[in-house]
C-alpha cells in the first residue's frame, strides 16, 4: 500500500503536469499528423454543431494523451469528465457517470483497456446511440431492463495497451490515433516553454541535453527539468547552465540513452541471471524487486524502441544491441 507522503507526492506531480498543459492544439508541441487530423475533425464536427465522434488515443505513458483530452474538450466548447479505468468496478460506477453527462460534454476514460468486460459492455449502446441501458434484476430467474437517453458525447480513451481493447469496443471509436515518441527537437521546445512557465532561464545546449535523455518523453522532459531548476536554485541562481544539467543528471543516474538504474538493473538481470533469455516478466520483476506493470508499461516500451530487448513468445531475451551496451558500461 503506498506511503500518505507517496500519494501526496503523486498528487504534487499530477498538479505541476495540470499546470504545464497545452490549451489548443496550436499550443501543442509534436505530433504534427495527429494535430492536423484533429484540427480537420474538430473543425468539420463544429462546422455541422455536431459532437466530434469517438475518439481513441494509444501509445506509451507520458506522451499526452490527457492532454490532448483536455484540448479536445477545449476546442469543442465543451467540459470534460474524468474517469480512471481501474477505478470503475461495477456497471453502475459508470452509469453514475455517464447520466451526469450534458450535451456536448468530453468523458475521457484513462486507461480504458482495464475496463472490466462487465462494465465496458454499458458503453456500447452509450457510444453508438447515446443511450443508457440498465439491467435490473429482480431475482435469480427475472430481470429487465431500463433505458436512459443520453445527450450527445464525445468518448475520449486512453490507452497504453491497445491490443487489449476487445474488438467491439474498438470499433466504436470513430478516431483511432497512436501517439508517437517525440524527437529531440521537440522535446528541447517543451523544456523551453516549460522553464518559461516557470520563469526559468535555460540555453538551447542545457535543454538539448534534457531532451536527449528524456526517453522521448514530455513528462519525463519536464520532470527532468525540474530537478535540474533545483541545482540552480540551490546555489540560488535562475539562469540554468550545462553544467546545471549535467550535475542533475549525473545526481540522477541517467545516462546518456536516458538510461536509469531501473534500466540497468533489468538488462544486467536478463544478462548476468538468466543467461541472455529468454526470461518472463514477472520473473524479472520479482528479481529486482518492481512491480510488473511499472515494468510492462513504462520501462519496456523505451527499451523496445532503443533495440536493448525483445518480446518472444518464450519470454524477454537481451540483443546484441543490449550486450554491447552493457558492456560499454562496464569500461
Amino acid at each position: 500500500m503506498p506511503r500518505l507522503s507517496d500519494k501526496n507526492k503523486n498528487l504534487k506531480e499530477e498538479a505541476i503536469e495540470a499546470s504545464l498543459r497545452p490549451q489548443t492544439l496550436d499550443d501543442y508541441v509534436g505530433q504534427d499528423d495527429l494535430k492536423n487530423n484533429l484540427k480537420i475533425f474538430i473543425g468539420a464536427a463544429r462546422g455541422r454543431n455536431e459532437v466530434l465522434d469517438h475518439v481513441l488515443l494509444y501509445g506509451p505513458a507520458g506522451l499526452g494523451k490527457t492532454s490532448l483530452a483536455y484540448i479536445i474538450a477545449n476546442e469543442m466548447h465543451g467540459n470534460i469528465k474524468l474517469v480512471n479505468g481501474p477505478s470503475v468496478e461495477k456497471p453502475g460506477d459508470l452509469a453514475a457517470v455517464l447520466s451526469t453527462l450534458e450535451a456536448g460534454d468530453i468523458l475521457f476514460i484513462d486507461e480504458i483497456h482495464r475496463l472490466p468486460r462487465v462494465v465496458e459492455e454499458i458503453l456500447y449502446s452509450a457510444m453508438e446511440d447515446y443511450k443508457l441501458i440498465i439491467m435490473i434484476s429482480r431475482d435469480a430467474t427475472t430481470a429487465s431492463t431500463i433505458t436512459v437517453d443520453l445527450p450527445p458525447f464525445t468518448l475520449v480513451g486512453a490507452t497504453t495497451r491497445a491490443g487489449d481493447l476487445s474488438s467491439p469496443l474498438r470499433a466504436r471509436f470513430g478516431i483511432s490515433e497512436k501517439i508517437n515518441y517525440y524527437t529531440i527537437e521537440e522535446l528541447k521546445n517543451i523544456v523551453l516553454r516549460t522553464a518559461n512557465y516557470f520563469g526559468a532561464t535555460i540555453d538551447e545546449v542545457s535543454a538539448t541535453e534534457i531532451a536527449k535523455r528524456s526517453r522521448g518523453t514530455p513528462r519525463i522532459a519536464n520532470r527532468i527539468f525540474r530537478r535540474v531548476r533545483d541545482f540552480a536554485n540551490y546555489e540560488e541562481r535562475n539562469i540554468i547552465s550545462i553544467n546545471d544539467a549535467e550535475k542533475a543528471l549525473k545526481a540522477l543516474k541517467i545516462d546518456e540513452n536516458g538510461l536509469d538504474e531501473v534500466d540497468i538493473n533489468y538488462l544486467q538481470t536478463i544478462k548476468n541471471r538468466f543467461g541472455g533469455g529468454p526470461v518472463g516478466l514477472e520473473t524479472i520483476a520479482s528479481a529486482i524487486g518492481e512491480e510488473t506493470s511499472n515494468l510492462d508499461e513504462v520501462y519496456e516500451p523505451y527499451l523496445l524502441k532503443m533495440g536493448f530487448i525483445d518480446r518472444t513468445p518464450k519470454g524477454r531475451i537481451l540483443t546484441e544491441k543490449g550486450k554491447r551496451y552493457l558492456k560499454g558500461k562496464e569500461k
